[in-house]
């Protein structure tokens, strides 16, 4: 017989990362249209210390189970997920721990059936889980926001990181060409990526070398779809170097604030449009999950760098997220 009891690291109220518990909680059951996932590892998010903090307003239900993305085992299926999956099938969700969903950072979990895609044969789980995010978010952020062409030009910043290096991987696929900005040190780990060219964002003369490289690279025409991932807004700059029709997806830094000269805005049928994969729906994330999968399975989606932590310093990978002391990604082992 199965143990009543599983262990996870909850939180029963918002805060920092001292809110974060670690211990026993009841082992759920499959309810109807939802899987028995047994955790094999699940990854940290920066989203994750958002809803966590409160700075991300979601449905929670105390106590919260922390974290989003999980890689596992399926054990046991509920009514109504039966004949999509099987016990043993190798799993993956992104999209758990808010909207009144439980969270990954748990031995145990029940995925709602939607929510959850067969992991390609293969392919391990603590790499899975390292790039899910990343690679789904920036699948939505190019193709249902940015609405990417064959041909267009694609302005990725912070292109080192794991949004931006999976943007910048997927923008390529998709026939675009690529003006990348990163540090000194990722120049040429991105141009490996496909980037058509590369800039150091600390150059002086950063906004100069951007114009001009947009205009070469793009033939005059302008950036199409603008990405900062970093956070680090230049939102005036981002206009300037738009064509006609550029789109400037904003996703990411919560804090930020920026000033843009209107004037350019509308003669050029230029739109702003703010995109938080929190609020995909079923079937966007089921898109997404579709490249990602191929993605996986071609060895075309990888972290750079692994952190393994145990579960139960979940509260020390959060503080390490919101230091800003993490290189690549922290993955909690249960």
């Amino acid at each position: 017989m199965r143990p009543p009891f599983m262990k996870a690291a909850y939180f029963t109220e918002l805060g920092g990362p001292g809110v974060i518990h670690y211990g026993d909680r009841p082992l759920p059951g499959p309810t109807p249209g939802t899987v028995l996932v047994r955790v094999a590892a699940s990854a940290v998010n920066h989203v994750d210390t958002f809803v966590r903090s409160g700075a991300y307003a979601t449905e929670l239900h105390f106590p919260q189970v922390v974290g989003r993305d999980l890689v596992g085992t399926a054990e046991l299926i509920g009514p109504g997920a039966a004949g999509r999956f099987s016990p043993g099938d190798a799993v993956w969700s992104n999209s758990m721990g808010f909207d009144g969903r439980p969270g990954a950072a748990a031995q145990s979990i029940a995925v709602p059936a939607e929510r959850l895609y067969v992991l390609p044969a293969g392919v391990d789980p603590v790499q899975a889980a390292a790039v899910l995010h990343s690679g789904a978010t920036a699948y939505l952020a190019l193709h249902r926001h940015g609405q990417v062409q064959p041909g267009e030009t694609v302005f990725i910043g912070g292109a080192g990181g794991g949004v931006g290096s999976a943007a910048v991987s997927q923008a390529v696929s998709a026939g675009a060409l690529v003006v990348a900005s990163s540090s000194a040190a990722d120049l040429d780990y991105c141009r490996g990526l496909g980037a058509s060219a590369v800039l150091d964002f600390r150059s002086p003369d950063f906004a100069d070398e951007l114009r001009d490289t947009v205009g070469r690279v793009s033939g005059g025409r302008g950036v199409d779809v603008h990405l900062e991932t970093s956070g680090r807004h230049q939102l005036d700059l981002a206009v300037d170097v738009l064509g006609l029709r550029g789109r400037i997806v904003l996703m990411s830094g919560m804090s930020a604030t920026a000033t843009i000269r209107l004037g350019r805005l509308y003669p050029h049928d230029i739109s702003i449009r703010g995109f938080a994969i929190s609020n995909a729906t079923e079937t966007d994330l089921a898109e997404a999950a579709e490249t990602v999968n191929k993605l996986l399975a071609d060895g075309a989606l990888a972290a750079r760098s692994i952190t393994t932590l145990p579960l139960q310093d979940a509260a020390r990978a959060h503080s390490a997220m919101e230091a800003g002391t993490v290189h690549g990604k922290i993955v909690l082992l249960p």
